[in-house]
Formats: C-alpha cells, structure tokens, sequence
C-alpha cells in the first residue's frame, strides 16, 4: 500500500471518527452543564436560546476557513487525518506547517513530492508532539484560573473584563501585524499587494461597514463576523 492508502484506509477512518466522537460528546456535554448552569444563575430560556443561536451564526465564518484548508490538507494526508486535526486543534496554519516540518526531516516536501509511509508517519508524530503542549497545560491550569484571575484583577470585576480584552486586542494585533508589514517592501520601495495583507485590510473594512449597518439593523449582527471573512477571502483570492 502507497502512503496515501494507507491514509485513506477504513481503519484510518475509523481510529480518525473515534477522536471526532469524543469532540462531539464534548461540545454536548459542554452545551448541557451551561444550560443547566445559566438556569441556576437566573437566565431565561429565551436569553439561553438567542445566545445559542448567536454562536452558532457566528462560528460559520471561521468554520468555512477551517474547511478551506481541510481541503488542502486532504490532498497531503488524506482525509481521515485532517478531519481529525481540524476538529479538535482546529488551526490551519498550525496543521500544514507541523506537517509539513514533519515531512521535510525525511526529505519530503509536503504538496510536492511524492509522500512515502515515513514522511506520513513523521508528519502525524509532529502534528501530534507540537500540539500536546497546550492540552497539557489546559488540562491542569484550567481549574487554577479563577485563583489567576482573582489576583491579576484584584476582583474587580471591571478590571478583569478590561485585561481579557486588551488580551484579546493584543492577541489579534499581534496575528494581523505579522501579515500587514508585508503590504510594503522596503527593500524595493513600493507597495505589495500580500494576499495575506489584503485579506486582513479588506476583513477590518468590512467589519467596520457591517458594524455601522448592524446598528441600524441589529438581526444582522450576529452575521457581521461571517460576512467579514467570507467577503475578505474572495477579495484575496481576486487578488
């Protein structure tokens, strides 16, 4: 059997839908205690039901990126493995570029040269041993973080929502800076249309529209995230 058989194959598939399973069960179980627990802290079922209702509009935008690069993904190592990684990590970027370091050890230039059952083997291997970092430490901070949280803000309450969100801000700024540098080559004086970049300018300016419009038409609101990205994507690909 080639690499991409063996990728491909039912058992593959089914070691792969395990995995998925248990991110299923998650997402239920997850979804059922905060229920019950918004029912406990006096929320309605009406205000429960708008907020379902709000996330799932808004997780289809960064959803049909996560497909787009399952379907680069699928063509490198196969589609059992990235069904898998993109459930559960759910970061493109992260995916393609471990693989492909995994690949590359052996030689093996992931999207071009012919995968052999040791690149495969390395490109799961490093997918896998990159991510466990963060699960790890999730797994035992995650119950500590109240205290954390508590002494950063002092429990001010005010406080803590300021520093989640200039986190949030950071955290973003830090992702988008990295790709708006390159709208302008120094070395060559004039401005260069990165496709990367131009999704970025392009997103911001339609946010900005989609904001104002929302305030005037608020049932749209919850739809401003996924409008941003799809219009963003198609501008880039244009580009």
């Amino acid at each position: 059997m080639s690499a991409m058989e063996i990728a491909n194959s039912p058992i593959m598939w089914g070691a792969c839908g395990l995995a998925v399973a248990v991110v299923l069960a998650q997402a239920l179980i997850f979804a059922k205690n905060a229920y019950k627990a918004g029912e406990k802290v006096g929320l309605t079922k009406n205000q429960m039901n708008k907020a379902m209702k709000s996330s799932a509009i808004t997780s289809i935008g960064p959803s049909v990126v996560i497909l787009s690069g399952m379907l680069s993904l699928l063509i490198t190592v196969g589609g059992p493995i990235a069904w898998m990684r993109l459930s559960m990590i759910g970061s493109v970027m992260f995916e393609a570029l471990a693989a492909g370091i995994g690949t590359n050890v052996v030689g093996v230039t992931l999207g071009t040269d012919v995968l052999t059952e040791e690149a495969l083997g390395m490109a799961l291997w490093t997918m896998i041993l990159c991510s466990i970092g963060w699960v790890i430490f999730a797994t035992f901070s995650a119950n500590r973080m109240d205290k954390i949280q508590n002494k950063i803000s002092g429990g001010d309450t005010k406080k803590l929502i300021k520093i989640s969100t200039g986190a949030v801000i950071g955290v973003f700024c830090a992702m988008g800076g990295q790709h708006l540098t390159k709208v302008y080559d120094f070395k060559a004086g004039a401005f260069n249309l990165n496709p990367n970049a131009v999704a970025c300018l392009a997103g911001a300016v339609v946010m900005f529209i989609m904001v104002n419009i929302s305030k005037k038409f608020p049932a749209i609101k919850e739809w401003n995230l996924t409008i941003s990205i799809l219009v963003a994507m198609m501008i880039a690909a244009c580009i």
